[in-house]
């Protein structure tokens, strides 16, 4: 089985920490959200992927090859940004296996997939939610979906699918997949993935649901910290510090200094960071970055930054520094 894993976006809702940083390379729960995603597959033992990369690619290429030497990776650059299913479009030419699993780079999910595999039955992720209009929803009939609508007007299923997407028929899928390209078929201005699969389902393939009940969006700030929080709640890390009050959960770097601070719950601070005379809760601290003197709370913090000096809630990019008088 092969996993396409689109992480072209330029993440608009993260910046600006988005400017220098990929939005799937952002650290949530002691490590880039995309980490945790490879750690999921390779447990499932997925093996294989394909990296759909446009905005600060390299960066995205170097990270799975630096820490995950054990997947078969190929990258595929996505010249424009056209679409969910164009994505997938310009991943075709590494489908070497009949079955394909799409991940989207911002979601975080728990859920056992070996289940969803063991079927050989192609099945799409969904979660019940209160406003379906932000979502592509699927409508199911006698236990199979009927139709799929993206991000509905009216309600005609409260099924969100939530970026996780089985194909035991890959061949099925490269056919909808050129058929939308070619004929220019788009949604809301965009070629989406969704009309590809209505696709397959008019052209008379089964497709089931499963449902993903363990599903955490990093899209956005206030996200990416409530995924921060469900993440550490399964496993929190640190070490012992002296002169440090640690509420856990928390996640601290074991090269991470720490002095007359109160650290957590819910904080992330990732390596090299030295942190003196604070108290940070239900934050992220990025690597390299310096806080003194600063009480923070639902903030996240770049890499290689300063911050001195005030009670803030603070959202700033990487390469920064900030005094508050």
């Amino acid at each position: 089985m092969r996993a396409v894993i689109p992480v072209a976006g330029i993440g608009t809702r993260l910046k600006p920490h988005t400017f220098t940083t990929p939005k799937v390379l952002l650290n949530v729960g002691g490590k880039p959200m995309l980490g945790h995603i490879l750690d999921k597959l390779l447990e499932e033992g997925v093996h294989k992927a394909t990296f759909v990369i446009g905005h600060l690619g390299d960066q995205i290429k170097d990270y799975v090859i630096r820490e995950y030497p054990s997947i078969k990776a190929d990258f595929i650059e996505q010249k424009k940004m056209e679409g969910l299913g164009h994505a997938i479009y310009t991943a075709i030419p590494t489908f070497d296996d009949k079955e394909i699993f799409i991940i989207l780079g911002d979601t975080v999910f728990d859920v056992n997939l070996k289940d969803v595999f063991k079927n050989k039955q192609s099945a799409l992720g969904v979660k019940k939610v209160d406003d379906p209009s932000r979502f592509g929803v699927a409508v199911l009939e006698n236990g199979y979906i009927k139709k799929l609508v993206e991000k509905p007007t009216t309600l005609v299923s409260n099924l969100a699918l939530v970026g996780l997407y089985y194909i035991a028929n890959s061949d099925a899928l490269i056919k909808s997949l050129n058929n939308l390209v070619q004929k220019d078929i788009r949604t809301k201005g965009e070629l989406q993935l969704t009309d590809a699969l209505q696709m397959m389902l008019d052209d008379g393939e089964k497709i089931k649901t499963f449902d993903v009940n363990g599903w955490y969006d990093c899209g956005k700030p206030e996200t990416l910290l409530s995924t921060n929080k469900f993440l550490l709640d399964k496993k929190s890390l640190t070490k012992k510090f002296n002169n440090v009050v640690v509420n856990l959960p928390v996640y601290i770097a074991d090269d991470a200094k720490i002095e007359n601070s109160v650290i957590g719950p819910y904080a992330t601070v990732d390596k090299g960071c030295v942190i003196k005379e604070s108290v940070i809760k239900n934050s992220i601290v990025g690597s390299n970055s310096q806080v003194s003197k600063a009480m923070l709370s639902g903030s996240i913090i770049g890499s290689n930054t300063i911050v001195k000096g005030a009670f803030k809630k603070l959202n700033i990019g990487d390469s920064t520094e900030i005094d508050f008088y």
